[in-house]
């Protein structure tokens, strides 16, 4: 069932995404094409991800399905609790601009349907720590977890097929981090000033040195479809000559690309030019031009992908974008590569927390005496927010120079799954593990 759910999914989505990959190289065509041609195979894989984990649920044995089935049914009510909290909140804060759009019920439904990866890789570790907890809790205070222990099975072997939905887990957060989840948020600021304006900007406030041409360009608004004939807006450019003196000021209200002449044209164009000298060696005299009409450059051959990607928030970049910008600004000294390059290991280390939160909370949800489990919830519950502190602070180390990259961006899970291990480790030797942890805390 899964599978002919799977496939219909993908025969739905994949040529949807093959058009916008086509799209995006059309109007970024520096980028690379392989990269970005993985992406309908991507969604593909996704699609089939709920057959193979249905696949090993069928092959295991009976406890096993029990004890995924437990786990599952929290999993899905914690990620829907939370999911519906969130909707009300954004929809509280948007519904305003929903309703001025003129079509709030197509905006709403396109918003919500793209902002899905997103909050699925937002929310997903959440709700595997607060489902696993419960069904933990649930099984110990039922002493289901002690029975299962006479059967002969190990704590090991009581967390393996939990660790296999952390997986899964984790698999579907990789695929979505591939390109939608980070595109989602970057694109649904997007939405809202559609809802707003009437438009919308791939990116505001842009600056780009084109080195070869000697001008700096500045950027207030970047429209999305630019590769459709949609004009940049509140443009300033700054050239200078061959010694580095200011030359010519221009500003202008739009400008468009022609893909024709490989040239520019800018409309309601104000110039200034700071070469013109009153005689021939006469002091400097600025001098004011109001041209009428179209203004063309067909010499300045500066690519408008090439000029948006300086103001891309790494952040909202997907693996193809952020390779293509690593790759296209590898000999640049004036960008800087270490935020896209943490960015870049982020994605995939991000996913891996998923598995991580299921190893960190199984030991302590798993409680084989009468005192329940809520010392072991409050811990797991604890370590889990710490574990979100130090990702926030090691991306911002790893950004800022002061560790490596793919430290930054896989340290947290390295340490999380280094505690996890010595949680599951003391819960076989049957040692206390919340008491001896609560010796560590300074309160």
């Amino acid at each position: 069932m899964f599978t002919i759910l799977g496939g219909g999914l993908a025969a739905f989505l994949a040529p949807m995404e093959r058009a916008a990959v086509e799209d995006h190289l059309l109007g970024f065509p520096d980028a690379d094409s392989f990269a970005h041609e993985l992406r309908p195979l991507v969604l593909t894989a996704i699609c089939f991800l709920p057959a193979l984990g249905a696949l090993y649920y069928a092959l295991v044995r009976a406890l096993d399905r029990y004890l995924i089935r437990q786990f599952f049914a929290s999993f899905l009510l914690c990620f829907l609790t939370l999911y519906a909290i969130w909707t009300l909140l954004d929809l509280t804060d948007n519904m305003g601009d929903f309703k001025n759009s003129g079509n709030a019920g197509a905006l709403m439904t396109r918003y919500y349907g793209m902002l899905f990866p997103l909050v699925f890789v937002e929310l997903a570790p959440f709700a595997l720590l607060l489902g696993l907890l419960y069904a933990l809790g649930q099984l110990s205070r039922s002493q289901e977890i002690v029975s299962m222990i006479q059967t002969g099975r190990g704590v090991v072997r009581l967390i393996f097929p939990l660790a296999v939905v952390g997986f899964v887990a984790s698999l579907l957060c990789l695929g979505f981090n591939y390109q939608w989840a980070p595109w989602a948020d970057g694109y649904k600021e997007s939405l809202i000033e559609q809802a707003r304006e009437g438009s919308t900007s791939q990116a505001r406030n842009v600056v780009y040195f084109h080195k070869p041409g000697k001008r700096i360009w500045f950027v207030g608004s970047f429209p999305y479809h630019f590769n459709k004939g949609e004009p940049l807006q509140n443009v300033i450019v700054h050239s200078f000559d061959e010694n580095g003196r200011p030359h010519m000021r221009l500003q202008a209200a739009e400008a468009r690309w022609d893909e024709e002449t490989r040239g520019w044209k800018f409309n309601n164009v104000e110039l200034l030019h700071l070469d013109r000298r009153i005689g021939p060696d006469g002091p400097l005299m600025p001098e004011y031009e109001l041209p009428e009409g179209e203004v063309a450059f067909n010499d300045w051959n500066e690519l408008p992908w090439k000029i948006i990607k300086p103001g891309l928030p790494a952040e909202n970049l997907g693996i193809p974008d952020l390779y293509s910008w690593l790759r296209l600004n590898e000999n640049e000294e004036w960008v800087n590569k270490r935020r896209f390059l943490t960015q870049w290991h982020y994605r995939w280390a991000q996913p891996g927390i998923c598995l991580a939160l299921v190893l960190l909370a199984a030991p302590l949800g798993i409680v084989f005496s009468r005192r329940g489990a809520a010392g072991g919830v409050a811990l797991a519950i604890f370590l889990s927010a710490g574990m979100m502190f130090t990702s926030t602070v090691f991306l911002s180390l790893g950004e800022a120079g002061h560790i490596s990259p793919i430290w930054a961006a896989w340290g947290t899970n390295i340490l999380a799954i280094v505690l996890a291990l010595v949680l599951i480790q003391r819960r076989l030797v049957g040692r206390p593990i919340y008491q001896s942890l609560k010796k560590l805390l300074p309160f």
